[in-house]
């Protein structure tokens, strides 16, 4: 527990602050409604730094609304996002940075979202581990728009039991009913933390480590990261025995809502956790991770985008934009059993970007020209260059044999299979 008064001081001295700052600089952002970049902020805090500390000690200052962002999510709905000014975001990972190393002292183990050393990757391979140790039964608990239905009495009545400074606590307060702007009109914020804050992951931690003790006390097996959180049980009756007394203790508890329609009780083969799911391997008679096939999908989707014919961007952008996707889905993937996929996408990438380099020598005389300075047969180069269509033509062994893995990759193209298994040794 801390002492009163200490934890501002903290959070106001000029060491804090300008931590606070180079990472509000490092992380960039939209202005908030203010309109002021992330550029402008040290001249600002130049002229106004001391007043600025000083309302925050007096409990003068107000945070400006948010500003509403509405980003499109994959079931068609759309998330609420909510950009503060860069001087709200400066204070407010100023009490990030101080408050964190409080409350990593009383998280639990698993949790693993929005914390210094934990992953995703983390919690999906504790979750095999709960699996594989007999625990084969899910419980999938969905919470319901989680960042938009946080109770603020809850969440301070939460934050009370470690932070005693009523300054601090008013600080967030503040922070969680400042409002959002909406078009050209202020909506009032009486519930929720809005998501896109600096503050917000600390604070949704904070709330749902409550959860994670509730489950720690009945012995439940689980992993959470942020508000995905599993329960893994032995039988499908514990499963449902589970689902129902948890969901009653998140909703009566902490006043939260349960998605009863998105969670669901399944085998780990049945689930989608994080973007991964589950297979078993049955000789070993062990489960597995690998890329969901909705992941799969949506990288397949902006891969493609990357190699369309109509991008009108050079070739070795294109090259470039495919391997930072590349190397962040892989990175992100390759505690799984993802080198099948990795192959599967390397044929694919190979195939249409020969088709863009075809596009781009134009004329069939270029292609002509081109294919025979790669030491194809001058007669089947000029079949080749001479023919209509992009898809048959690039199948074509001409194509294939002046375009080969070997010259795509000095070109720039990236082979998924060559990075993941670089990455897994």
């Amino acid at each position: 527990m801390e002492k009163q008064s200490m934890i501002i001081n903290n959070i106001l001295s000029n060491d804090n602050l300008n931590r606070a700052y180079k990472q509000v600089v490092k992380n960039k952002g939209a202005a908030g409604i203010d309109g002021m970049e992330c550029e402008a902020l040290f001249s600002h805090l130049r002229t106004n730094g001391a007043q600025l500390k000083e309302s925050i000690r007096n409990q003068a200052y107000n945070p400006l609304p948010v500003k509403r962002v509405e980003i499109p999510k994959e079931d068609g709905s759309k998330r609420n996002l909510g950009i503060p000014t860069v001087t709200d975001r400066l204070i407010q990972q100023a009490v990030a940075q101080v408050l964190t190393p409080i409350y990593e002292k009383v998280f639990h183990r698993n949790s693993y979202g929005f914390r210094p050393g934990k992953s995703a990757q983390q919690a999906v391979l504790k979750a095999v581990e709960y699996m594989n140790g007999g625990y084969n039964w899910v419980v999938d608990i969905d919470l319901e728009k989680f960042f938009d239905t946080v109770n603020h009495n809850k969440l301070i009545s939460i934050l009370n039991k470690e932070i005693k400074d009523g300054k601090v606590l008013s600080l967030i307060r503040k922070f969680l009913v400042s409002g959002v702007m909406v078009g050209e009109h202020v909506e009032e914020t009486e519930i929720g933390t809005p998501q896109g804050g600096n503050l917000s992951p600390l604070l949704a931690n904070i709330i749902l480590n409550e959860l994670d003790w509730e489950l720690e006390k009945r012995k439940l097996k689980f992993v959470r990261y942020a508000d995905d959180c599993i329960i893994l049980v032995r039988s499908q009756k514990a499963a449902q025995r589970v689902m129902d007394s948890i969901s009653k203790y998140i909703e009566s508890k902490l006043f939260l809502k349960v998605n009863r329609k998105k969670s669901k009780i399944g085998r780990p083969t049945e689930i989608k956790y994080l973007g991964f799911t589950f297979y078993n391997q049955f000789k070993a008679k062990k489960y597995k991770a690998k890329a969901h096939e909705k992941s799969v999908q949506k990288v397949v989707r902006k891969l493609k985008q990357f190699t369309s014919r109509r991008w009108g961007v050079s070739n070795s952008v294109k090259a470039q934009k495919i391997a930072e996707v590349l190397r962040g889905w892989i990175n992100y993937f390759k505690i799984g059993s993802i080198l099948t996929i990795t192959r599967k996408l390397d044929t694919m990438l190979r195939y249409r970007f020969r088709m863009c380099i075809w596009k781009h020598w134009k004329t069939p005389q270029n292609k002509y020209k081109n294919l025979v300075k790669l030491g194809v047969e001058p007669r089947n180069a000029r079949r080749a260059a001479w023919s209509h269509g992009y898809a048959r033509i690039c199948r074509t062994e001409a194509v294939c044999y002046a375009m080969s893995n070997a010259r795509l990759v000095k070109f720039g193209l990236l082979s998924a299979e060559a990075y993941f298994v670089k990455m897994s040794s």
